[in-house]
Parts: C-alpha cells; sequence; structure tokens
C-alpha cells in the first residue's frame, strides 16, 4: 500500500481499519481544485486490502475527471469499504456508523453519497453519524441516485446511438446492458420502452431471470458478454472491463454504460478506438447521479425536474463524440483535453 500511496498523483488518503468487522476504510481525495472533494462510498469484498485502496484512487481521480466535465465547483474524492466478506444486520449498521464517524471526523473536507455495494438504506444509517451526506432527505432518507444516473445514461446512448449509427431512435438497436443492479435495471426500462432489443448479463440468476420477465430481454452469460454481437455494450457494474482481453472480443460499435473506471488502463481508449469502436467515456455518461446530487444540494428537490435535468447527458455526449470525430480521436482523449483546460482555469 506504502507503493501505491507513494505514486499517487491525488492530495491526500485516509485509512483506517475496523477490527470489529476486519473491514478497511479508505477515503481518497483526488483534488480540491475546484472544490470540497465528493464521491461516492463503495463496499465490496477485495483479493486484499491493497485492491480497495487502488479502486479508491481510481475512482477518486474519475470523480476529479467528472465533476470537471459537468462544469461543477467541485473536487474528485471517493471512499471504499473493503469488507472481508458478507455483512448484515447489526454487523454492517455498526460498521456504517463508524465509517460515517470517519466522514465527520474530516469537518467537511470530503462530502459522500452511495455507490457500488451501497443501498439508500445504507446511506441513512451513514447519515446518521455525518452531516455530509449527500442527497438526504427531510424524513431521513437518502434519495437514491440510480434512477437518475440511468436517465443519464440513456440519454447518452440515445446520442450515441444518433452520431455514430445515424439513427434518430433505439427501435431495435441491439443493447447488451452488464449489470441489472441499481442503474441497470431503470436502464433496462428506459431502453425497452424506447424498443431496443435487449440483453442482459449479469451473475446473479434472480436478476437475470426477473429483467427476462420484466423487460423482455435476452439472457446472456457473463462470460460470453463481450463477444455478442450487438450495437451498444453497457456496462454498468464492475470497473476495468474493458482491457487488453476483452477489447479484442467486442462486437459492438458503441461503448456506453454507468460503470465506474470502465478502462483498465489509459491505452484501452486507443485499443477501442483503433477497433472503430465508440467509447462514451464513463465519467461523461455516468455524471446524471452527480449532477442531479449537485442541484439536489443547491435546493431543487423536484424528482421529476431533476430527471428533466439527465437530458443534459445526452448533450454532452453529442457535443463531446461531434468533437472527437472531426479531430479523429478517441472521445476519451477529447474529454480528457476538455477536463485539464477545465482544472487550469481553476
Amino acid at each position: 500500500m506504502e507503493n501505491l500511496v507513494s505514486s499517487w498523483d491525488g492530495e491526500a488518503v485516509i485509512s483506517h481499519f475496523d477490527k470489529t468487522t476486519g473491514t478497511w476504510m479508505f477515503i481518497a481525495l483526488h483534488s480540491s481544485v475546484l472544490g470540497i472533494p465528493t464521491g461516492g462510498t463503495r463496499l465490496r469484498t477485495y483479493s486484499r486490502p491493497a485492491e480497495g485502496l487502488r479502486d479508491a484512487m481510481r475512482l477518486g481521480e474519475g470523480m476529479t475527471h467528472k465533476w470537471a466535465a459537468l462544469g461543477l465547483a467541485m473536487g474528485g474524492g471517493k471512499a471504499v469499504l473493503a469488507v472481508p466478506g458478507a455483512i448484515h444486520g447489526d454487523d454492517r449498521r455498526g460498521l456504517l456508523l463508524r465509517y460515517g464517524q470517519l466522514v465527520q471526523s474530516l469537518r467537511g473536507a470530503f462530502g459522500t453519497g452511495e455507490d457500488l455495494g451501497i443501498s439508500p438504506q445504507d446511506m441513512a444509517v451513514i447519515a446518521e453519524a455525518t452531516e455530509y451526506v449527500h442527497g438526504t432527505r427531510q424524513d431521513g432518507g437518502v434519495t437514491d441516485p440510480g434512477p437518475l444516473t440511468a436517465r443519464g445514461v440513456f440519454e447518452g446512448i440515445r446520442a450515441a446511438v444518433n452520431d455514430t449509427l445515424d439513427l434518430a431512435d433505439l427501435q431495435g438497436v441491439r443493447v447488451l446492458v452488464q449489470g441489472a443492479g441499481d442503474v441497470g435495471v431503470p436502464l433496462c426500462q428506459h431502453l425497452a420502452e424506447a424498443g431496443a432489443t435487449l440483453f442482459v448479463a449479469d451473475p446473479d440468476p434472480q436478476r437475470l431471470t426477473a429483467a427476462k420477465e420484466r423487460f423482455g430481454a435476452q439472457e446472456v452469460d457473463s462470460e460470453a458478454a463481450y463477444a455478442t454481437e450487438c450495437e451498444v455494450f453497457a456496462p454498468c457494474a464492475i470497473g476495468a472491463v474493458l482491457n487488453s482481453t476483452t477489447i479484442p472480443q467486442l462486437r459492438c460499435r458503441i461503448v456506453a454504460g454507468s460503470a465506474n473506471n470502465q478502462l483498465a488502463e489509459a491505452d484501452d481508449a486507443a485499443r477501442l478506438h483503433e477497433r472503430g469502436i465508440v467509447y462514451a467515456p464513463d465519467y461523461v455518461i455516468n455524471g446524471g447521479g452527480a449532477l442531479a446530487f449537485a442541484r439536489y444540494s443547491a435546493g431543487e428537490h423536484d424528482l421529476d425536474r431533476l430527471m428533466e435535468l439527465m437530458d443534459e447527458v445526452g448533450i454532452s455526449v453529442g457535443s463531446l463524440l461531434r468533437e472527437a470525430r472531426q479531430r479523429r480521436e478517441s472521445p476519451a482523449t477529447t474529454s480528457l483535453r476538455r477536463v485539464e483546460e477545465r482544472l487550469r482555469q481553476g
């Protein structure tokens, strides 16, 4: 872990070991150039604690890029709770409260919300111990960002299909959603209503069955997902799914999904571009939830209005893809240039 911290370009890492549950807590503060580091909290089991730290760092940097791409005055940060295994009941509640106390001890240096492995109910528990939770409601609950993120991803997919395939709508367009979770399910709903031909891959057979029954989706084995022929591949689960092993297998024209840090390494964007696959950078297309919570914190609590704001994600994706095509470069390159310019301006 020492090597990870010493080689990172972020500002600070806070780590804490929870003896009660054997959980490592990592808060990675990547950048405060644009504002207070803000990002979700992820709960996941890793092969070793260092992998949890690495994930927090990658995600923290991704949040810096996301806020800059959105043009919002917020900095990049992320937290990971690296649990040794499944955790439920009182053990889970106690862990979340102790994590909330850690966040509170930073006195506003980090603000957080929901991420993979954390539910709105979990965030409500964390909010009992810290005031620095985004999306809290007057009734003590926390607004679920999943449907908002999904709406933004849907608008981004529509923009990508229009720009890349020159199609006005999604009728009959084959979309493979990888991960039928908090974002994947509402995304499937939007896609089904738009007439897309839907494929779903998820390691949980119950989720697959539910997607098949609810949306008429075709089930795809998780191992076969990358090689399934489709127009749009939408990663909506874990990160680093686009790498030197999976990219050669892809049989799609577009990659556009909600998962954070989809690229295992920066060179993977070039690999996609070389294959003629259009990649909508994850931190752009999945920015709907972050955008909504920024507006929520500013006083906009009408969920219908927040949903309408997700159209901005589609506009951003469309603009980005057009510029990348004109420059004959990967959209990831175009997006990074925009982010770096925003950070230079401060």
